[in-house]
């Protein structure tokens, strides 16, 4: 067995069947993280010692005859933005170098409950804000397809990490593509849920016990290297708990099998006025081909009668408004309270179009991205499509949609570009669907082409 690219799924039953213990995955988690951190800095916080005990610990629970928790034993890492006891929680921003939460954050505790032995958090943007992931406290992360090229951001450090095999899976926050993007850069499956399905207590280092202002748009999901890890995450994480009210009590379902000849799957190869690389949208166009053959019912798709550049200035002036909130002092001319509610009233709409879109369809199928991979920049620099200059701004433009619209999406690996840089579609389904969003995707696994490991990992 290659332990170090074992899905979490396999490693927990081989664990629970004692056919591995745990310290042997965690050693070969650790080996890994020898082998490629150097060159890519995904991983920060690395916790040698505590993880080690915890998984002699996991290993001696079976001895003594325990009932393995679905993660029993599992080596696992974090962003570095969940708040966890005993471990800095720093978003990569000098004055929280050396916080330590006092407890750890709703999702922390249930992977832990589960069984899984935390072993480090990984790298991101400071203050998770960026598309690329440095930062002064532990540099810059690279892409492990293109050391030249980023890993994306916020998330970066998770999807890189998650790509070479030195963590099964990780949680990364999504409120602008955050998942999604650098999910798709590094050629690895990330599920951005429906807002307010996972908590968001503890999704940020909080020293001094501030009101939370980041109710909105944002949403903490799971990267891996398969669906069947995404689906087995997303359900220990998902529902409500008793420090985040906002939390809808809606079931969290388990993955149903799908047969593609049932499906309902529309496509739009771009959106209007989003750039995109051309590699990008044939892969959509293939992709759909490919669905059509096998049995599905595929439509180019008639999207909402919405202005998606609207969408995404309302999004970003209502990031503004959460972010106003969270200020020390509160700016000259505050936010009102009467324009707070037109923006919520605004956004209500897009919500709803989008709801009746989805009535129809089981998932709409599209870009994740503008392009694949770039190389390292200072952000606000124009980045190339097909050798054009585009936006720096509009690189998250297809996940953000569906921020605002707060439905769930995920990215999954589709191939590579003709630079041989992973290319990431984007499922996206009608609110409170994941289950059966994943197992579209899961359905349509065999097509897209799922997981490849990048050569540098090779041997």
């Amino acid at each position: 067995m290659d332990l170090a690219f074992s899905s979490a799924t396999d490693l927990a039953a081989d664990i629970a069947a004692r056919k591995i213990s745990a310290v042997e995955a965690l050693d070969a988690h650790f080996a890994q993280i020898d082998r490629h951190n150097p060159a890519v800095n995904a991983v920060i916080s690395l916790d040698r010692d505590g993880a080690r005990e915890r998984a002699g610990k996991a290993d001696a629970a079976l001895a003594r005859g325990a009932a393995p928790g679905p993660l029993h034993g599992v080596p696992f890492t974090l962003k570095d933005m969940h708040e966890t006891s005993g471990m800095k929680t720093t978003v990569g921003f000098p004055p929280f170098a050396d916080y330590v939460a006092k407890e750890d954050s709703p999702v922390v505790n249930r992977l832990k409950a589960a069984g899984g032995v935390l072993m480090a958090k990984t790298n991101v943007a400071t203050m998770l804000s960026d598309w690329q992931s440095d930062n002064p406290l532990f540099g810059r992360t690279s892409n492990p397809w293109n050391l030249q090229r980023t890993p994306g951001g916020s998330s970066g450090g998770a999807a890189a990490a998650v790509c070479t095999g030195m963590t099964p899976f990780d949680v990364g926050t999504d409120m602008q593509d955050s998942i999604r993007l650098p999910a798709a850069f590094c050629g690895v499956y990330g599920l951005k849920p429906t807002e307010h399905r996972v908590s968001l207590a503890g999704a940020f280092p909080d020293p001094g016990g501030a009101a939370r202002s980041v109710r909105l748009m944002s949403c903490l999901g799971p990267l891996a290297r398969s669906i069947d890890d995404l689906a087995l995450i997303y359900r220990i994480i998902a529902g409500p708990d008793d420090r985040d009210t906002d939390l809808a009590p809606v079931p969290v379902e388990a993955m149903p099998k799908l047969d593609l000849q049932t499906l309902r799957i529309a496509f739009a190869p771009a959106f209007p006025g989003f750039p995109v690389a051309g590699d990008i949208s044939t892969a959509v166009e293939n992709l759909a081909r490919q669905l059509q053959d096998a049995g599905a019912i595929i439509e180019e798709a008639k999207l909402p009668k919405l202005d998606l550049h609207d969408d995404l200035a309302q999004g970003g002036a209502l990031i503004g408004m959460m972010m106003e909130a969270a200020q020390q002092e509160p700016p000259e001319e505050p936010t009102s309270v009467s324009r707070w509610f037109e923006a919520l009233a605004r956004r209500d709409k897009s919500i709803l179009a989008w709801d009746r879109f989805f009535e129809d369809w089981d998932a709409l199928l599209c870009p994740v991205a503008m392009t694949t991979a770039f190389p390292h920049c200072a952000p606000g620099t124009a980045i190339q499509v097909d050798g054009k200059d585009q936006s720096y701004w509009m690189l998250p433009a297809y996940g953000a949609v569906f921020n605002y619209s707060g439905h769930p999406a995920l990215s999954i690996p589709c191939g590579q570009d003709s630079d041989g840089l992973p290319i990431g579609l984007q499922l996206v389904g009608g609110r409170w669907s994941e289950a059966r969003l994943l197992a579209v995707a899961k359905a349509m696994e065999p097509l897209a082409g799922g997981f490849r490991r990048p050569r540098a990992t090779a041997g």
